[in-house]
């Protein structure tokens, strides 16, 4: 199976949906090296764009292919979102089999399925809490996006629940995948600070 996965997210300084989206593509790598080389099961391409950062090489990512485009990001969301324009394809010069959005927008494509994540649904309920293209293009378009997205990726049986509600999509349609811990370590600082009376002591001692 040939997957693109919209990696952008993990461009820069992972937030939360960053790190998400990293930790797929490595589970999605890992799975892919038990398989073994000579007949891959996945053939998993990350995309990126971005008018200053770069996608570079990362050796926990390999033997994924990378695509990097020099598209600046509110650009690329704007086309993508109102014009649904270029496809994947013309912008990796590949084809697939499924192109996997991390957020609830679809990402267009000519032939393969399309697969979106949303987290939460706080921007249909609380749009003053949003801004740019989220609150431009979010509520105006999610509902129909979920209903042509030929799968929903979500973090948890409550949005899994809100999805079905508020959007009104079959609970079939739906995969729960939650976020995991990342593999860091806290520092002894850090750790001691986390304890129960340890500021207390700390400060009393």
């Amino acid at each position: 199976m040939r997957v693109l996965l919209d990696y952008r997210a993990a461009l820069r300084e992972r937030t939360g949906v960053g790190e998400y989206a990293h930790q797929i593509a490595a589970a999605l790598v890992k799975g892919h090296a038990i398989e073994g080389n000579s007949h891959p099961l996945l053939e998993l391409t990350l995309f990126s764009s971005s008018w200053r950062d770069r996608l570079l090489e990362d050796s926990e990512l390999a033997p994924a292919a990378i695509v990097d485009r020099r598209v600046p990001v509110r650009l690329l969301n704007l086309a993508w979102h109102r014009l649904e324009w270029p496809s994947a394809e013309t912008l990796t010069g590949g084809t697939f089999d499924l192109v996997h959005s991390m957020h609830p927008l679809l990402m267009p494509s000519r032939q393969a399925a399309q697969v979106v994540t949303i987290y939460d649904l706080d921007f249909l309920k609380h749009p003053e809490r949003t801004r740019a293209e989220i609150r431009r293009d979010y509520p105006a378009l999610t509902r129909a996006h979920a209903h042509r997205a030929d799968h929903i990726i979500v973090i948890s049986e409550y949005t899994a629940n809100e999805v079905v509600t508020l959007l009104e999509v079959p609970r079939s349609r739906i995969t729960v995948c939650r976020p995991g811990a990342p593999l860091w370590t806290p520092s002894p600082k850090a750790r001691s600070a986390s304890r129960p009376g340890a500021r207390y002591w700390e400060r009393h001692r």
